[in-house]
């Protein structure tokens, strides 16, 4: 199969590509074949779906991903590590960021690809029932794609037919045009998808009445929203898992709680580093990255050394500490099961006088520590007033609490950059959140406290029922909000869950000083890449964002 797929890449290399150079390319096909007979037989249009799956993994698990939609919002702020502040922070970002370039490339390659399906399904040999559910996969996809696009820049170019060669002409489309399609597409997917797969990494049903559901929320379409979550919550078999943390495992990935996943092979050597012609320059590190992102440097401290259990930190981003203020961790075991704030000696070498192999070596804490706290002990503090500064900006930018959730210790290798961990794209959690949020905007305020007592249940501590109880009371969209920033941390939605409520401005105002410095009303969309712009000939109506350069 993968032989197939790398002939489809070379024949559609640069089909997709919104005119992204003015330079005229000549590729040589090897295999001899075209398109129209690659896609003509069930074999060869399998590939194609297959093909495009796999654009999902240049933003789920990807630092790209976690650029656009993690950083700069209320939760997280730079690490010393961190290669974009102008997406972390809003310093100076302008239309030559290296992000947009290769997510615009890869979301509008993945359109065409979409489109180039769907335009051929009826021709490729395949029986009405495997025809139906291909289209209905691609459609979703292809609405996946461009919901990606339209809250990433606005509106944009659309177009839902194929691009057969390099186009120079762009349009500027209105988001609500974008909108309708996403509907009309995810409509027939959920109508046409099977309940179940065997084939994991597929999407279902129950995964695009998930996705749709999150959809309507963000049109307003409440009463929708509400029903397609309830429905995927109660009729398709998922389930909460018992303890949070029993997510996180390595030897738990596919669990019940799943809805949708984008999969990344346990052997290495088949996801998509080492994929010349799918991923080109072995796109970063390959395989699931979170693990490099959120750790911060350990290995520079007295009585430690880099090693597999505590990963590779490469301290990109760090939290705020509006996000720690979040939890009781006292109460809400979802604080521990996802953050890390205690490493233990594995270096005697460089340990301290008495400390012994497994000694507590560092600990991170949001609280403020006393020297008379420390008086004595072996181990390091870095407290809120060493990793923060008084205002709530980051201070030490190296040494901080550290999101684990992503952690994979079963990597072969200390400096191992890849992780076989699958990227969670819709659990069953968030279904839980939509339907509050809609309850919420539709005046159901009972409603959505039954849905968040279900949900905050499983991340009860045992004997802190009564801290983790809420009422109606508590139902607001602000409490919906910090709700989902507990459970929902680092998993590639805050962006979009801050511009969905409008409250990307205030919330960064409010909780990140180090954004807020720099963060303008313009930001709730992104620049479109430069060299889209300095390629397309008709420049008078295909223009830049507002304000960016």
């Amino acid at each position: 199969m993968k032989r197939y797929i790398n002939i489809l890449m070379i024949i559609l290399l640069g089909a997709g590509l919104l005119a992204a150079c003015n330079k005229q390319l000549e590729e040589y096909n090897p295999s001899g074949l075209t398109v129209d007979q690659v896609f003509s037989t069930p074999e060869g249009f399998e590939t194609l779906v297959n093909a495009a799956y796999s654009y999902n993994r240049w933003w789920y698990g990807k630092e790209e991903g976690w650029n656009i939609a993690e950083m700069g919002t209320d939760l997280w702020t730079s690490g010393t590590g961190d290669k974009y502040p102008d997406l972390t922070q809003y310093i100076n970002l302008q239309a030559s960021n290296s992000v947009m370039g290769v997510m615009w490339r890869q979301l509008y390659s993945a359109i065409n690809l979409c489109n180039t399906g769907l335009a051929r399904v009826g021709n490729a040999g395949l029986t009405e029932d495997r025809r139906a559910i291909r289209e209905a996969e691609l459609r979703f996809l292809r609405a996946f794609y461009y919901w990606h696009v339209v809250e990433t820049w606005g509106g944009v170019h659309f177009t839902v037919t194929e691009t057969a060669g390099v186009e120079t002409v762009a349009n500027r489309t209105p988001v609500d045009t974008f909108y309708a399609q996403i509907f009309r597409d995810l409509d027939i997917a959920v109508a046409n998808l099977p309940k179940t797969t065997g084939d994991y990494g597929r999407v279902t049903r129950p995964a695009a009445m998930a996705f749709l559901a999150r959809m309507c929320l963000t049109r307003g379409q409440n009463e929708k929203a509400a029903a397609l979550a309830d429905s995927v919550i109660n009729n398709y078999g998922f389930s909460l898992q018992d303890k949070y943390s029993d997510l996180w495992r390595m030897d738990n990935l596919q669990n019940k709680e799943i809805v949708w996943a984008v999969n990344y092979m346990k052997n290495l050597v088949f996801n998509d580093r080492l994929d010349a012609t799918l991923y080109p320059n072995g796109h970063s590190r390959g395989a699931n990255n979170g693990h490099l992102m959120f750790t911060m440097k350990y290995d520079d401290l007295i009585g430690m050394q880099r090693d597999i259990a505590n990963g590779r930190p490469f301290n990109r981003y760090m939290p705020t500490l509006y996000l720690l203020d979040l939890f009781n961790e006292k109460a809400d075991a979802r604080f521990d099961a996802s953050f890390k704030s205690v490493w233990f000696c594995n270096n005697l070498a460089t340990a301290r006088r008495g400390m012994k192999l497994g000694d507590t070596a560092i600990i991170c804490t949001k609280y403020v520590v006393t020297n008379a706290d420390t008086a004595g002990k072996p181990y390091r503090v870095y407290d809120r007033n060493i990793s923060y500064l008084p205002d709530e900006g980051g201070s030490d930018r190296t040494h901080y609490i550290s999101l684990k959730k992503f952690d994979d210790p079963t990597r072969g290798g200390r400096d191992e950059e890849q992780s076989a961990r699958d990227a969670y794209v819709i659990r069953l959690a968030e279904l839980y959140l939509i339907a509050a949020e809609a309850q919420i905007n539709l005046g159901n305020k009972g409603k959505a406290a039954e849905y968040i007592t279900r949900l905050r249940k499983r991340a009860t501590i045992p004997g802190h029922e009564a801290e983790m109880a809420v009422t109606d009371a508590n139902m607001t969209i602000d409490f919906i909000l910090e709700e989902r920033a507990r459970e929902l941390a680092g998993e590639q939605l805050r962006w979009f869950d801050l511009k969905r409520t409008g409250k990307l401005g205030s919330q960064i105002s409010a909780h990140n000083p180090d954004a807020a410095k720099n963060f303008q009303s313009y930001h709730t969309v992104r620049p479109i890449p430069q060299d889209q712009i300095d390629a397309v000939t008709n420049k008078g109506e295909f223009t830049q964002n507002p304000n960016y350069q």
